[in-house]
């Protein structure tokens, strides 16, 4: 199941599962998601499901609709994506098929496949995929190689966490829980921070080591 989760001063304003073929954004009242700011136009985007894609539209909009910082007129979005219209920002979760449970409360989440013909060892800079080692808990010595283009982890309800391939490497966000998670024992800080070799995470409760070799 995708949601959406709207932001405003980061502070959540409201949670909305998408169940719709098509679901409207905008500042006027029969819009599915409604936006009461001047910023947002009255018909501002909207949101087309088709399978396991959900594709985002700007319906010439005033402010424009920007993902992840860029303005876009139309994209298929990927978990994780923030969308921004005037001063909110919306991040679009999807619950993807496939989750690797390590134990009862610890998953690791696949995203994305890798794109058609795209090797694992073409990923982050032509080096083999990065990966994930449980140090404590349960699943201690459990691995998962990092060859989506986002894996979730955490757990779900408490603290979660995703672990992006970007065209340089690899970076951890916060997803959910009120506490962040931490990089070598200091909290994550801003939206998302690169990962290198040897980085400790800690994320409910649980430690892993980032490696990339």
């Amino acid at each position: 199941m995708s949601k959406l989760v709207v932001w405003l001063d980061g502070v959540v304003i409201k949670e909305v599962l998408l169940t719709k073929d098509r679901t409207t954004l905008g500042r006027r009242p029969y819009n599915d998601i409604v936006i009461d700011n001047l910023a947002v136009s009255g018909e501002h985007a909207s949101l087309q499901m088709s399978g396991p894609d959900v594709t985002i539209e700007d319906l010439n909009s005033t402010n424009g609709t920007y993902i992840n910082g860029k303005a876009v007129k139309r994209q298929v979005l990927v978990h994780n994506d923030t969308i921004e219209i005037g001063k909110y920002k919306i991040k679009y979760l999807c619950d993807e098929p496939g989750a690797v449970a390590f134990d009862k409360t610890m998953v690791l989440r696949p995203g994305a496949e890798l794109p058609p013909g795209e090797s694992p060892r073409a990923v982050a800079g032509g080096e083999a995929p990065a990966r994930i080692q449980v140090l404590t808990g349960a699943a201690a010595g459990r691995e998962l190689p990092l060859t989506k283009t986002v894996t979730t982890i955490g757990r779900p309800g408490h603290q979660v966490a995703s672990i992006s391939r970007r065209a340089h490497g690899y970076v951890l966000a916060h997803v959910e829980g009120r506490e962040r998670p931490s990089v070598n024992g200091l909290p994550l800080l801003g939206e998302a921070q690169p990962l290198r070799d040897g980085d400790l995470i800690e994320l409910a409760g649980t430690q892993m080591r980032f490696s990339q070799r």
